[in-house]
């Protein structure tokens, strides 16, 4: 089951035409059979928009306020792991099985306790010194009995573990003898064939465990007297040098996990493991849930899977205005009806800009190429995004086959043009709506770049300018601190009045950058826009011309 999902989404501060062109080409996709394709939003929904949902019966598309790649979007299937009781053989049994370098060690609950890497076990067990590491391994009798697959003569506190020295009784019982009184003999354990001198020594100075290997007779008398010194007999069905490398290997992997190994969370950035992992020497790291449960295991190789997120633009191709992280993900398609922005991908996509008055325009059209009528909801929602890009249909953008869609499109939803249209901006006119003056100034705002220069216009539609004139001071206080907090060297509000089909400009800013500004200046911080609706079409390109000559006009 592909795991890939594509978001149809529009641009930060989403308006009515990016939340309506994202359902709408998102229906449209999944009647052409693309079921993995749904609308996305990268902000909070206006008034206006939230009345056209409610009014069509229509959900809001889900928010993502980034689509940075994270850890959750680059897991594979269920991790490979080893229970921290489990020997070390069994462990590199699994890692050898399915060739991998690093296994995650668990508990009962599936929580992570560090991990094994193969290069530093591989050290640790081969090139230790003799008088350490590659003598001396941390087990119990029990451990030691279930790597052999033994059957155990007799045991004494089979479950109590502890470091102990490997020796083989391969040499004469003297020699052996004189070898073993030279260590301490309750830490060893000694495995050898049917030497019945070195059994009957190794029990006599009470050794820790007695492998017998071979599956070769043991006397009762040694058996007896391993009782009574508290010495483990394990009978097993290896021979010697088999045996004496499997004991080497019962170590509960417990003991051996790398608690070094970096740890992250499902939702942390690829990006930020990138650096952990590129500063650290661990192959990888383990990737744990809420509840600190492992869910799965990020290598070097991995962080170089694509993201399972994907994303389709509408309403615009700028990744300034896109939702943060879209320049680390695939970007399918873009379907837009603005001007051309700095935009690459590095693979061919679909690229659909049209000069209409709305994406939602260009999502109609779409439909009607597919030769695919939209439902009665989505018809409304196309409808909706285009009167209000175009301003009921006013807005110098306004095309004739925009008015032809606007019929076409009401028939289809069963809804009155002029009627839906005057209800949309009846419901979005007040400025008072907004719960503060940042959200009035930043709930439709837009930011461009120009010849280094960076400005930023919002809009909003009143039937009067009487109440923009009455919080005038307070939206210009608040331009200054946008731009503060954005770093932007002019900030504006379009103020425009449907009625009028005029607009008025509050803007905040360099004092050259304001002087560039060729519309009738009412005040220091105030401009005359008669005829001037369309921020698209009439006042951006006019800002992107002035900052880029340096001139007025």
């Amino acid at each position: 089951m592909s795991r890939e999902a594509v978001f149809v989404i529009g641009h930060r501060n989403p308006d009515t035409d990016s939340i309506c062109s994202a359902i709408g080409y998102a229906a449209l996709c999944r009647l052409q059979g693309r079921n993995e394709v749904r609308p996305a939003r990268a902000g909070d929904l206006n008034r206006q928009t939230e009345f056209i949902l409610n009014t069509l019966g229509v959900a809001a598309p889900e928010q993502l306020n980034d689509v940075f790649p994270r850890v959750r979007d680059i897991l594979g299937g269920e991790p490979i792991t080893v229970h921290g009781e489990a020997p070390l053989v069994r462990a590199l049994d699994i890692m050898r099985g399915r060739d991998i370098r690093m296994l995650p060690v668990v508990d009962d609950q599936g929580r992570a306790h560090g991990a094994l890497i193969l290069k530093r076990l591989t050290e640790q067990i081969f090139l230790g010194e003799e008088s350490g590491g590659i003598r001396r391994v941390l087990t119990s009798p029990a451990s030691i009995q279930a790597c052999l697959g033994a059957t155990a003569l007799c045991l004494h506190a089979p479950e109590t573990e502890g470091e102990l020295d490997i020796y083989v009784g391969a040499m004469s019982g003297d020699t052996f003898r004189r070898h073993l009184e030279a260590t301490d003999p309750t830490r060893a354990v000694v495995l050898t064939g049917d030497r019945n001198r070195v059994q009957r020594d190794a029990v006599a100075m009470g050794v820790r465990v007695l492998v017998v290997t071979g599956g070769l007779p043991v006397a009762d008398e040694v058996v007896a007297a391993a009782r009574e010194r508290g010495v483990s007999i394990l009978s097993s069905p290896r021979d010697t040098a088999a045996s004496a490398l499997l004991t080497r290997l019962s170590t509960p992997v417990r003991h051996l996990a790398d608690t070094s190994v970096p740890t992250v969370v499902l939702d942390n950035r690829v990006e930020d493991v990138k650096r952990i992992l590129l500063k650290g020497k661990a192959p990888g790291a383990l990737a744990v849930d809420r509840d600190g449960r492992l869910a799965g295991v990020v290598t070097k190789t991995n962080l170089l899977s694509p993201s399972a997120v994907k994303l389709v633009l509408v309403d615009h191709n700028e990744l300034s205005q896109a939702v943060p992280g879209a320049d680390q993900v695939e970007i399918l398609e873009v379907i837009d009806h603005h001007r051309l922005g700095n935009f690459h991908t590095e693979l061919p996509i679909h690229f659909i800009n049209q000069p209409l008055g709305s994406t939602c325009s260009v999502v109609a059209g779409l439909y009607r190429q597919a030769g695919i009528e939209p439902e009665r909801q989505v018809a409304g929602l196309l409808l909706a995004g285009l009167l209000s890009d175009t301003v009921l249909l006013q807005s110098p953008t306004t095309t004739d086959f925009d008015r032809e869609l606007a019929e076409s499109l009401g028939r289809l939803a069963g809804l009155d043009v002029v009627e839906f249209g005057r209800s949309i901006f009846a419901a979005s006119s007040a400025l008072g709506a907004y719960p503060s003056v940042a959200a009035l100034l930043t709930t439709d705002f837009k930011e461009y770049e120009a010849e280094g220069r960076t400005f930023g216009i919002g809009q909003v539609e009143v039937v009067t300018m009487e109440e923009f004139h009455g919080r005038r001071e307070e939206l210009s206080a608040g331009l200054t601190e946008l731009c503060r907090e954005r770093r932007l060297n002019l900030a504006g509000l379009l103020v425009t009045d449907i009625v009028t089909q005029s607009s008025l400009l509050l803007a905040q800013g360099d004092a050259d950058q304001l002087d560039l500004v060729a519309y009738p200046r009412l005040a220091e911080d105030l401009f005359e826009l008669k005829g001037v609706i369309s921020r698209k079409k009439q006042l951006i390109p006019h800002l992107l011309r002035a900052f880029r000559e340096g001139l007025p006009g």
